[in-house]
Formats: C-alpha cells, structure tokens, sequence
C-alpha cells in the first residue's frame, strides 16, 4: 500500500512460533477474573441509548451529529485516564485525528436510458426502493459525460494470477460500461465470499482496466441482503479520500442494478442473462469470455465535491511495561452511519440511528475501554473510534498510515461491531479463524466461558473483508472479530440464524435500527459475555512477550513481515 519497510528476518520467524503456554491457559487469572466482572450490561445500554439517540441524527460524517458523538466518545476515555492518542495541526496532542474527505454529491438524473438501435429501455434511479438502477461516482470529476458507451459483460470482473483466472481475457473495456455479476467462483468452498467477491474490489479491478463505469448485478443471495440496502446505501452523495492518500484508480461512476432490469437490458441486445451468467460459473475457461451485449447507455451527471474532515477518536493507555508499553493492542469501533434521510418521507421516522450499526461496538469499545484502564496489561492499549466506515473504511484506512503506534508493533486490531442482543450462546464466531496464532488465544479464553468456537457462521456474507479490521490486516494487523452465536442457550437449532436473517432484512442500513423503547426487548447477557471476550483476548495478548503471527502461506503474512515498525 505504499506504507511499509521491512522489519527483520528473525524477528519474523519468532513470531510464528506456537505461543507460550501461559498465552493459551484455558482458565482465568484472578487479574482477568476482575476485569471481566467490570462489564456490565448498565454501561452498554446507556452508551447505546445516547449514541443511537435522534439528537445525534445519525451519525453521518461531516454533520452536527458526528461531532456531538466524538466529543461523547473522547470525553468518556479521558474521565478513564486514557491520554490522547492524535495530534492537531500545530503537534499538541488531540482526541481527534482529522481524516481529509472528499464529498461526492453527484445530480443523478431520475432515469437511465440503455438504447439499441430504435429499441430502448429506461429504468428509474429512484426514489429509495423504486429505483431499479442506482449509481453514484467518487472520481475526481465535476462531470460524468458519457455518450453512446457500450456495455460488456465481464462475469465476475475478477483477475486472480494466482488461480490462472482472468474476466477481462480477450476483451477490452476502455471507455465503455462494464456488467458485473456479483461474489466469486467457489475457490475456498461453495458459498464462501473472498475479497474477490466485494462490490469495492470489483468496482477497482474494472478502473484498472480502463472502464468508465460499472454496473453491479443484484440478487439478494449474491449481495447477502435485499435490494432495499442496496437502495440505501448507494446515495448520490458519497465519500472518499483525497487523491493523494489513496491512489487506487477510481471509476467515473460506479452502481447496481437489480437482477430483473439487467435480464431486460440483456434481452435488450439478444442475449439471455441466465445463459451468461452460467458461463461465467465454469470453472474450466477460468474466466468469461466477455460479451459485448450491443446495448448503449448515455449520461450526463454533475458532481459537486466538497472537501470536509471526518473524525477519528483515539485515546491510549500506557502499558505496565517499560519495553512493551511501546507495542500496543488495538481497539476499533466504526462511530458513523447515513445520518437523516433526505428528502425526508412524511409521517416518516427519518433518521438512520445506526443503534447496532455501530452505536453498540461503540458501546462495547467504551465498556472494555473503562474496565482495562483499572489493570493495563504490560502493552499499551490504543482505542480508535473511526470515522467513514459505511462510506468504504476511509477512516481506518487513514488511521493504518497515520497510527500513533506503527502497524508492526500492534499486537492485534479487536475489531468491534454489531453486538448480540438475543442472549447467551454456546459457541463463538471468530471471523480469521485459521489465519493467525491469535485461535489459540480465543479458544482458551473462550473455553474458560465454557464456549467452543467455529469461524465466520455467514461465510457467503464476506464480513472478514466488511468492516475496519480488513484495513489494518492488509498492513500486517492480525485480527480478533468475534462474536456470540448463532447457538443461543434454550433457544431451538436454527434460531439463531432466523435472526440475523431478520435484521439483514427488516433493519440493516434501515431507519428501523434502533434503540427500542423497551429496553428489556434486548437481551444484552450474550453481548456481556462477548465484551468480557474481547476484553480478555486484549488483556491475554497485551501481557504475552511475543507478537501474534499470521499462520505461513495466509494472504497477510508478507504484510506482517514488512510492515512499519
């Protein structure tokens, strides 16, 4: 990424060695027993209750309502003692690390047109679920013009050297509109999302090859959630870094579109979406042969950008070690979310209070955050509540080049988001499992909750690549993201699961996650339990002397061996 140096050989290799025993003792310490005891479901309903409050009117980057949360956020790590972890302009310490952002308010127009011949067909970008088409751009242009450009399907839109597989073989997409279908080939098993099947990698591997736009095909089985987030989520303003803080090429306008408007602008040009979409599935050509569907799209889209800071929170408490304290484990919580829907809709709840996503990790954040600072382990611990997440990880991603400890001496990134809110589970859900020295750490401690452990339960959702932890493991960062479930205690098989379900389709990205007017229609034992998790895996890694290190062969591991120090 442009980030790293080297660190040495040696140190390398001992950090791949087994961990000590006293790193994977499946019992408590009276020290671990008491910092667990401090978590309480008290504190994580009164963060949640104000974070997720209307007053705070979602959150969204740049606005009134993420100032009034950041300064929520540092005031509570100073009354812990925590000291600053950012500097101001001039040098002096500061909670708040400004992250540059560049606002995209693209004038998206009501309609978008695909034209063959006299033949045509228009699709509605909204308002909200009525759009059958929705699109946004993030590039550095004060206008997105396309006339009569030319629409190639491509497959998955996927190069991957190290599987012989290329989309784009044979088939040059320069100035024209590329059609993407969505997750990958079935490489690490049937169902299993890899960084290959993001919307971001895609939308990025289609400006590599010169594209001026691309069109993401929606199924809700595809994407993991319905075409109403989709709807949501894509709004015409959008976020970016700066240029030159994040050079990765960037397409003039990027979007989805929902599965049945692709199959008509396929028939549109005399092919079948379902026949293409199957050969872009085999396996043998390792790639689609790229089809030229005979469809045009023209468009004319002003682009507004504004240039605004969003906010990163960041607080340290120094460990007990005088050689450690200058190793640090990490903490993150993402603080934003979509802020007000605009226009609003009458009679309308219109505020995306973001009460799960992510007032609770903030919650959790601050309740581990209090109940270390009584006994620091012997590394320092650093906090960071970032900003951007839902706009594509821009805080965290500024944060890796900008940490105030370098991402060769973080122990860990205990990444938090999305608490339980059904109650007590039997086992835990570690998205990395198998990746890192870090499993030992998780199943002892999770074995001492009398818990077992299994990796991500939604492997089709691709949670490992969705969130900030994603940012600080491709500089080397190991990660520990957690949590409880889908087994709850006296709860019937597949229960569980019946609830995510629920939530990724009644109120993920939705106005309708919030903090209910009944407090007690929350369980919040399972998210205590979870929290005492994560804090003991940050006290265990925080006192062990040796680094945790990517298991040899995973796709982070050379980025371990490289990264700043």
């Amino acid at each position: 990424m442009g980030l790293l140096d080297s660190i040495i050989l040696a140190a390398t290799q001992a950090l791949t060695a087994a961990p000590t025993p006293a790193t994977v003792a499946p019992t408590l310490t009276p020290a671990e027993q008491a910092a667990a005891a401090r978590i309480t479901a008290a504190e994580l309903s009164g963060h949640i209750r104000f974070l997720a409050d209307d007053l705070l009117e979602g959150r969204f980057p740049g606005t009134r309502g993420e100032q009034l949360a950041v300064k929520y956020l540092a005031t509570q790590l100073e009354t812990m003692g925590y000291a600053p972890g950012a500097a101001d302009a001039a040098g002096n310490p500061s909670w708040f690390q400004t992250v540059p952002l560049i606002e995209h308010t693209a004038s998206v127009p009501p309609t978008l047109t695909f034209t063959r011949g006299a033949d045509k067909v228009t699709l509605p970008t909204g308002p909200g679920v009525s759009a059958e088409v929705v699109v946004r751009s993030l590039a550095d242009l004060e206008r997105v013009t396309l006339q009569g450009a030319e629409l190639v399907y491509v497959g998955y839109g996927i190069v991957a050297p190290e599987r012989g597989w290329d989309d784009y073989r044979h088939v040059d997409v320069k100035g024209k509109v590329v059609v993407l279908t969505n997750f990958n080939p079935p490489w690490a098993g049937e169902g299993v999302r890899l960084w290959y099947g993001r919307w971001d990698y895609k939308y990025l591997e289609a400006a590599r090859h010169g594209a001026v736009g691309a069109l993401l095909i929606h199924t809700t089985e595809s994407a993991s959630y319905p075409w109403q987030v989709v709807a949501t989520s894509n709004k015409a303003v959008g976020f970016a870094l700066p240029k030159e803080a994040d050079p990765d090429p960037r397409l003039p306008f990027q979007g989805w579109i929902a599965h049945d408007a692709a199959a008509r602008l396929f028939a549109l040009g005399g092919h079948d979406l379902a026949k293409e979409e199957a050969a872009a599935r085999d396996v043998g050509p390792k790639g689609a042969r790229g089809v030229a569907l005979g469809v045009t799209t023209t468009l004319d889209m002003p682009v507004a950008r504004t240039r605004l800071e969003g906010v990163n929170v960041i607080g340290v408490m120094k460990g007990a070690d005088a050689t450690l304290r200058d190793e640090a484990v990490l903490y993150t919580a993402h603080h934003d979310h979509f802020g007000v829907r605009n226009p609003p809709l009458p009679d309308q709840h219109n505020v995306f209070n973001g009460a799960l996503d992510n007032a609770s990790g903030c919650a959790a954040a601050l309740t581990i955050a209090r109940a270390i600072a009584a006994t620091p382990p012997r590394r320092s611990v650093v906090v960071a509540f970032v900003a951007a997440e839902e706009q594509g990880l821009l805080g965290s991603h500024w944060l890796v080049s900008h940490s105030p400890v370098p991402p060769g001496r973080i122990a860990v990134d205990i990444n938090l988001e999305t608490a339980n809110i059904h109650g007590r589970t039997s086992d835990v859900g570690f998205l990395g499992l198998g990746r890192s020295t870090v499993d030992g750490v998780v199943k002892a401690l999770a074995a001492a909750q009398g818990r077992t452990v299994h990796g991500d339960p939604a492997p089709d959702l691709g949670w490992f690549y969705r969130s900030d932890d994603f940012e600080l493991a491709r500089v080397g960062v190991p990660g520990a993201r957690v949590m409880g479930g889908p087994t709850y205690l006296g709860r019937p098989a597949g229960w569980g699961q019946e609830q995510a379900a629920a939530y990724f389709k009644k109120n993920y990205h939705q106005t309708t996650d919030v903090y209910p007017a009944q407090p007690a229609t929350w369980d919040l034992s399972g998210a205590v339990e979870d929290a005492q998790l994560q804090l003991l895996i940050g006290l265990r890694l925080g006192n062990d002397p040796r680094l945790p290190a990517w298991n040899p062969g995973d796709e982070f591991e050379k980025a371990r061996k490289t990264a700043v120090r």
